[in-house]
């Protein structure tokens, strides 16, 4: 893919990443896909509404589609835990993974979570655990998978989905370790700081691509993708038919999830003189 010449600074794509009226996993849904089958459950404890996946034809191609969903609105955020899924959510998408493997379906998963939800009940109920397994299923899929980081990739949360063949990313997406505000809370103690954070995590599209964490980068209108959802779906629409196609060549997908994930970062950091900082 092209490069694309960043418009904002990494705080404004932080807020942009963030803006309510972005779309999410479900809008994705709607616009690309037909046939869609939602599938719910992690057929151990219960429904997690902040994971949203299933079957679906793509192009009439059978596809598995997972992705974290937010809510438009205080009842809907309310469900799905504001996009925070719980260990319930996590092995439901490992459920959906083992099924798309079984029956030779490729995986699109849409990216969009501050990170895992922290609470005590998900960590009583093996939260990292959960995000841990769903790494390793991901590792062992036979099956080409495309991850696209739409909004927030916060932490675990974001990375249980996204170890993808192919990992693209929204213009204005952010994909990081743990939030701005997080950041500057352990650095420096003060949260307020978060605008600076911003500018040292390497979060953007831009940064993370010269870093070799993803593998191109969908261009969002000026404005940012709220402003013009059709044209978004478009763009989102060519940039996963061009990497199935690309996907489609690659004989043994798990190897090569393997070696891309095993060899991250190692071209830029052996670089002489390169400051991560």
């Amino acid at each position: 893919m092209p490069a694309v010449a960043e418009l904002h600074t990494p705080a404004e794509k932080v807020a942009l990443a963030r803006h309510a009226g972005r779309p999410g996993t479900a809008d994705y849904i709607k616009a690309l896909f037909t046939d869609f089958f939602e599938q719910k459950g992690d057929r151990l404890c219960g429904e997690d509404a902040g994971i949203l996946g299933g079957i679906a034809m793509f192009h009439g191609r059978p596809v598995t589609v997972i992705g974290h969903r937010k809510g438009r609105n205080l009842e809907e955020n309310t469900r799905c835990n504001f996009g925070m899924p719980s260990p319930e959510g996590y092995r439901k998408a490992q459920r959906l993974m083992r099924q798309a493997d079984k029956f030779g379906r490729p995986i699109i998963t849409f990216i969009d979570t501050p990170g895992a939800y922290p609470g005590l009940e998900a960590e009583a109920h093996g939260q990292g655990e959960a995000i841990a397994r769903s790494l390793a299923v991901m590792s062992e899929l036979n099956v080409p998978l495309i991850a696209v980081v739409t909004g927030e990739g916060g932490s675990g949360g974001a990375l249980a989905l996204a170890m993808g063949n192919t990992v693209l990313m929204l213009e204005n997406a952010i994909y990081s370790v743990l939030s701005p505000e997080g950041f500057a809370s352990i650095l420096w103690k003060d949260s307020s700081r978060s605008a600076e954070a911003c500018d040292v995590m390497k979060l953007t599209a831009q940064d993370l691509e010269q870093l070799g964490i993803i593998d191109g980068i969908i261009p969002e209108p000026a404005e940012g993708a709220h402003a013009n959802p059709a044209a978004m779906f478009d763009a989102v629409d060519a940039a996963l038919q061009k990497a199935l196609r690309q996907a489609d060549r690659i004989a043994d997908p798990a190897a090569h999830r393997h070696k891309k994930f095993r060899t991250m970062g190692s071209a830029f950091l052996q670089e002489p003189g390169k400051d991560l900082f």
